[in-house]
C-alpha cells in the first residue's frame, strides 16, 4: 500500500545497488496483484448470487407474511440486514480489484509516455544530455552516463532527421514515435557500405587447447575475474567449466571475455571489434554455434543445464544463447549472467533467468538505446557508486566498464538481501549445486581458441592459356 492506495511496494533502498525486475520489480508485483484482482472477481460474483439468493428469500418471507398474517418481521429484518452486509463486503471486494487495475494502467501509461516523451526529446533533450556527457571530464566518468548513452540512441531518428532539410524533422518525430532505435538494422547497413565488409560476421571455427582439473570459486564473481584471464591473453578464447556437484546433476559453465584488440579488426578473432557487430546486429549467429560445439567437445551432452557468463561484448554473445533457438533445442540454458553489457534489446525465451550488471558511469550498457525488460526472471542490478580509473592505469571505455569495478559489484550482489537478488542467486545455485555450501569446488576446465573465418580473396583473373581460348582466330 503507498500513498493510500494500492500497488507494488519497494523494497529497502540500497546506497549502492539499485535492482530493477525479478520477484521484487513492478512488473512481477503488478502480475501477482493481478491474478489476486482477478481472484477477487470470483469473490464477487459469488457474493452477487448470495445477495441475490438472499434477497429474494427476504421478499418470499414478506409475501408469506401478508398472506397468511403470521409474525415474520424479525426474520424479515435480520435477512435483509444480511443482505446489506454482503452487498457491502461484494462493493468493497470490487473496489479493491478495481483500484488494482487502476494503477496498473497508470504504470503502463507513465512508462508509455516515458518511453515516447524521451524519444521525441520531451524529456532528456538531446542536445543537453549530449553536452552532459561530453561536456568537461571524459564521456564514462560522469554519473549518470549510462542513461544519456541509452537517451541518445533511442533518440537517433530524430536527431539524425533534425540534421537534415527543416522539414524533415517532422519526419523524424514520426520515426521517434513509431518505436526503438533499431540498433541491429543500423549495424547491417554499415557493414554493406563499401571498404566495410571485413566487419561483416563469418563462420566461427573451434578448436580444443586445454583441460585442467581445478579447484573452481563458482561465485558470480569469481567466474568473472576468470573471464578477465581469458581477455588478457587476447586470442579469442573462451572457457566451459564442468561442475559435477555431489548429489545433483552435471551442469556447464561457459565464460565469454570482453572485446579484444583485433590484429587487424575483422582478422582471425571473432571477440575483437568486429564481433560487436556478429553480437548486437546478428543475434551471434557465428558465435552461438560455435560455443554449442565447444561445449560438445568439451563432453557436454544434449539436455544438460548450462550457465553463461560474459562482461562487454561477452555478456551480449552469453544474453543472445538465451534467445537462439538451436542452442536451446540441444541444452537447457538456465542462468545468464552479464556485466557492462548492451542486452536491452535481447528477448530471452521464458524461464530462463538472468542478472544484469550496470555501473551508472559505463556507457556500453547504454548502447542498445532500451532498458532491459523488468520480468520475474530479468534483473538488472546499477551500481551507482562513484569510481575512477586507478592511478597509471589505461582509462579505456571509462572506469564504470571495468572488469574488476564489475567484479566487487557482484560480491556486493552476493551479500545483498533484496528479495529479487536472493532469488536470482537461488537459481544458480541451484543449477550448481552450491546452495548451501561453499561455491568451491572441483571442475573441470577446458579452455576453446576461436578462429573467425578468413574474408574470401578477390577471383582470381586466369589469363587465356593460348589464342583459342582468347577467342582469337
Amino acid at each position: 500500500m503507498q500513498d493510500g492506495g494500492l500497488g507494488p511496494v519497494d523494497p529497502p533502498a540500497d546506497e549502492v545497488l539499485k535492482v530493477r525486475g525479478g520477484v521484487g520489480g513492478i512488473s512481477f508485483q503488478f502480475e501477482e496483484l493481478l491474478a489476486g484482482a482477478n481472484a477477487l472477481d470470483g469473490v464477487v460474483r459469488m457474493l452477487d448470487s448470495v445477495v441475490l439468493e438472499a434477497d429474494a428469500v427476504r421478499r418470499d418471507l414478506f409475501v408469506s407474511e401478508l398472506s397468511t398474517l403470521t409474525a415474520g418481521g424479525p426474520a424479515i429484518v435480520t435477512v435483509g440486514d444480511g443482505v446489506r452486509a454482503a452487498s457491502a463486503i461484494r462493493d468493497a471486494i470490487r473496489a479493491t480489484a478495481e483500484q488494482v487495475r487502476a494503477s496498473h494502467r497508470e504504470y503502463e501509461y507513465t512508462e508509455s509516455w516515458n518511453a515516447i516523451a524521451t524519444r521525441v526529446g520531451l524529456l532528456h533533450p538531446p542536445l543537453l544530455e549530449a553536452t552532459m556527457l561530453l561536456g568537461g571530464a571524459k564521456p564514462g566518468t560522469h554519473h549518470g552516463d549510462r542513461d544519456r548513452v541509452e537517451h541518445l540512441v533511442a533518440q537517433l531518428p530524430l536527431i539524425v532527421g533534425s540534421l537534415s532539410l527543416p522539414t524533415s524533422v517532422l519526419a523524424a518525430l514520426s520515426a521517434a514515435l513509431g518505436g526503438q532505435t533499431d540498433v541491429r538494422a543500423i549495424l547491417r547497413t554499415i557493414v554493406e557500405v563499401p571498404g566495410l565488409a571485413y566487419l561483416k560476421p563469418r563462420p566461427v571455427a573451434v578448436q580444443k587447447m586445454e583441460t585442467t582439473e581445478e579447484s573452481v570459486d563458482l561465485s558470480l564473481a569469481a567466474l568473472l575475474r576468470r573471464t578477465e584471464d581469458l581477455h588478457g591473453e587476447g586470442k579469442g578464447e573462451i572457457a566451459v567449466i564442468k561442475v559435477e556437484p555431489p548429489g545433483n546433476k552435471v551442469a556447464w559453465v561457459v565464460l565469454i571475455p570482453g572485446t579484444q584488440k583485433g590484429e587487424p579488426t575483422g582478422g582471425s578473432n571473432p571477440i575483437d571489434e568486429g564481433g560487436n557487430v556478429d553480437s548486437l546486429g546478428y543475434d551471434s549467429a557465428y558465435l552461438a554455434p560455435a560455443i554449442q560445439e565447444a561445449l560438445r567437445e568439451a563432453g557436454a551432452e544434449a539436455g544438460q543445464q548450462v550457465a553463461a557468463v560474459g562482461h562487454s561484448q561477452g555478456g551480449v554473445h552469453a544474453m543472445n544463447l538465451a534467445a537462439n533457438k538451436a542452442f536451446l533445442a540441444e541444452y537447457d540454458l538456465k542462468y545468464v549472467f552479464t556485466a557492462g553489457s548492451p542486452v536491452g534489446g535481447v528477448k530471452p525465451e521464458p524461464g530462463i533467468s538472468s542478472l544484469h550488471l550496470e555501473h551508472t558511469q559505463d556507457m556500453v550498457p547504454g548502447l542498445e538505446g532500451a532498458p532491459n525488460a523488468d520480468t520475474k526472471d530479468r534483473v538488472t542490478v546499477t551500481l551507482e557508486n562513484s569510481v575512477e580509473t586507478p592511478a597509471g592505469q589505461d582509462p579505456g571505455l571509462g572506469p564504470g566498464h571495468r572488469l574488476e569495478m564489475y567484479a566487487e559489484g557482484a560480491e556486493r550482489v552476493a551479500a545483498s538481501r533484496d528479495p529479487s537478488l536472493v532469488a536470482s542467486a537461488a537459481v544458480l545455485s541451484g543449477v550448481l549445486g552450491t546452495r548451501g555450501r561453499t561455491a568451491q569446488v572441483p571442475a573441470k576446465v577446458t579452455r576453446f581458441k576461436l578462429t573467425r573465418q578468413a574474408m574470401p580473396g578477390p577471383p582470381e583473373l586466369r589469363l587465356p592459356a593460348n589464342r583459342s581460348e582468347a577467342g582469337w582466330r
